[in-house]
């Protein structure tokens, strides 16, 4: 998994919550700082910053609730989309 992956949407989180030491396998959801709002946030920003789409099937909590599970979720796509076009 790509570390640069991780650190762009670590990066991503902490700008908005300056505060929080959050690390690669925490929950964000149980820590309850994020809201609906801010979950649409992330999946506006993965889909820009990896110029990615996030299909329907994937917009579930399990897809987003740490940076890892994010970054895995970015590999996964970004290896789809280079099937789908190669």
């Amino acid at each position: 998994m790509s570390e640069d992956v991780r650190a762009t949407i670590r990066d991503f989180i902490t700008g908005n919550f300056p505060d929080l030491a959050l690390k690669d396998d925490e929950d964000i959801f149980e820590l309850g700082f994020v809201n609906s709002l801010f979950a649409m946030q992330l999946v506006m920003f993965i889909e820009k910053t990896f110029s990615l789409r996030v299909p329907n099937q994937e917009l579930r909590l399990d897809s987003f609730r740490t940076i890892d599970s994010m970054a895995k979720l970015v590999e996964r796509l970004s290896s789809d989309a280079q099937i789908s076009t190669g």
